[in-house]
């Protein structure tokens, strides 16, 4: 079937915010089409049965940002497919090879409190003053996250629930170094590693400004509600976002790159495959793409301020991963059996191990002790594999640059030392072992550029009014009609979705009476910045 020459919008991309988007689209009636270059949706959000019997999750695999974003809350998903499973714990963090006990983040408010309190009296009253406060300012500190910049409402809201000093401190709290963070609200070792470990799932060093946002929300979205996981694997999550866009009539088209947006009098007026397609475009052009993509590859550079392309010479992605997928014929045998119950764990380094991690990584080293994440997916749903074994994945990052074939077995053999000294005899229960490396990842989604896979770092100085460039701050772009519906994009990488949705709502310009004066200060931004 030929895809359709004419839309009201055409977008960009089948990853998770393009889904979001053309589903918002179609909602008010437009005619949207989707058109994406890889022969299936989803992006990076897939499933595969890589080992006979055992599903894994190719890319993302826990989605707590899911569960609280408003953006998929509002999809429904539920009523389209989507089923959540969880583990009986939520995180763990190993101090050291030697840790036999390990503290976890247990799904049950009381139960995590008990623990750390057991660990350094104290600490889990704090744990739950800290919970207390999250409960109260949630609903508005997610708007003031998740909206485009200036977060008007969101901020309202935190000063009529805190009051402004309250507020200050709340704001001055979030901009702190995770390290610091953690020595703030916690006594003890434990509860420290906790947030540190969850602050690490940005490429942010923890004793740079603002890194500690990152584990604050983490903690706090996991103690709420969870790490969940789609029953039947990360696909299903896909799978529920292609049939509500779908279902209200968007038209999702794999296998159709997008060479260029045609530009005529500052508005895109069609887009053109590599296929030698055209579909011409009556309103809007959304652009699930990276925003270098966009910028230097599918606008015509003659419609863009020279000082925009000069600010994309000085993009910085985040650092590069290295993804290993395992099956195994039995449970782990941990150490520390406190680490059997946690869908994620965090093994390889303390506080001063994650620093020497982080400089590894910016001063161009292949890291001997890395930290890394570990997924263990038939603890959090049971349909992955086999009663009695294991599909399970373990995360961690390269130097930006190095060549990734040989760096990355050199770290992948690290990851497996790692993983043998924390649970002895990890190795003799492998039965199937693949590695993605970071031109792995790109080749089978464009927007994971050498391996990044937050759409750019999420250091302070490419986040908020910076992101992508200085001026941005939205999904506006400098052509009228063409937006920027990626993790590119404010407020950047993870499985939320809302950068679809902001996307959508500035093509409808619907986004309420805030939405107006929004647009205009980001224009204004955006001219003042790209003369």
């Amino acid at each position: 079937m030929s895809i359709p020459t004419t839309a009201d919008a055409v977008v960009i991309g089948a990853g998770h915010n393009g889904l979001v988007a053309a589903a918002m689209l179609a909602d008010e009636g437009w005619d949207v089409v989707v058109l994406e270059a890889q022969d299936q949706p989803g992006g990076a959000v897939k499933s595969a049965e890589l080992f006979p019997g055992y599903t894994s999750d190719l890319y993302s695999a826990f989605y707590p940002l899911s569960v609280m974003s408003p953006a998929l809350k509002a999809l429904h998903l539920e009523d389209h497919g989507l089923r959540w499973s969880h583990s009986p714990a939520v995180v763990g963090h190993a101090r050291n090879a030697e840790d036999d006990d390990a503290p976890v983040l247990w799904r049950e408010l009381d139960r995590t409190v008990a623990d750390l309190n057991r660990r350094t009296p104290g600490d889990g009253d704090r744990w739950r003053d800290l919970f207390t406060q999250w409960r109260r300012i949630r609903e508005p500190l997610l708007e003031t996250l998740f909206s485009p910049f200036p977060p008007v409402r969101g901020a309202v809201g935190l000063l009529k629930e805190l009051g402004t000093a309250e507020a200050l401190r709340l704001a001055h709290l979030l901009l702190l170094p995770a390290g610091i963070m953690a020595e703030r609200l916690f006594e003890g070792e434990d509860a420290r590693l906790l947030l540190l470990g969850n602050a690490m799932h940005a490429d942010v060093p923890i004793d740079a400004p603002g890194s500690g946002v990152m584990g604050y929300m983490l903690i706090m979205m996991g103690q709420d509600g969870g790490f969940p996981v789609p029953v039947g694997g990360a696909g299903q999550l896909t799978a529920a976002l292609v049939n509500r866009a779908t279902s209200a009539g968007a038209r999702i088209e794999c296998g159709h790159e997008v060479e260029a947006i045609d530009v005529r009098g500052r508005r895109a007026v069609s887009v053109r495959t590599t296929g030698g397609n055209t579909v011409r475009v009556r309103r809007a052009v959304i652009a699930d793409t990276s925003a270098p993509a966009l910028y230097r590859n599918l606008l015509p550079a003659d419609a863009l301020p020279a000082s925009v392309l000069q600010d994309f010479d000085r993009f910085v992605w985040d650092t590069p991963v290295l993804k290993i997928n395992y099956a195994l014929d039995a449970p782990i045998p941990w150490r520390s059996k406190s680490l059997s119950d946690a869908g994620t764990v965090h093994l390889g380094a303390d506080h001063d191990g994650l620093i020497r991690w982080m400089a590894d990584l910016n001063t161009g080293t292949v890291p001997l002790h890395p930290f890394l994440l570990f997924g263990q997916m038939t603890t959090a749903d049971p349909t992955r594999s086999p009663e009695g074994t294991e599909s399970a994945w373990a995360y961690t990052h390269l130097p930006r640059g190095v060549d990734d074939d040989a760096s990355a077995d050199q770290l992948s053999a690290a990851v497996d030392v790692v993983l043998e000294k924390h649970a002895p005899g990890f190795s003799d229960h492998i039965v199937g072992k693949t590695i993605q490396r970071p031109s792995d990842l790109q080749a089978s989604d464009a927007n994971l550029h050498a391996g990044a896979v937050n759409g750019g770092t999420s250091q302070l100085f490419q986040q908020l009014i910076f992101r992508p460039i200085p001026g941005f701050g939205g999904a506006d772009t400098p052509i009228e009609n063409v937006f920027l519906g990626s993790a590119g994009a404010s407020p950047g990488g993870g499985v939320h979705g809302v950068c679809g949705r902001n996307a959508a709502r500035a093509a409808l310009g619907g986004d309420g009476k805030l939405g107006w004066p929004r647009r205009q200060f980001n224009r204004a931004v955006l001219a003042l910045t790209t003369k």
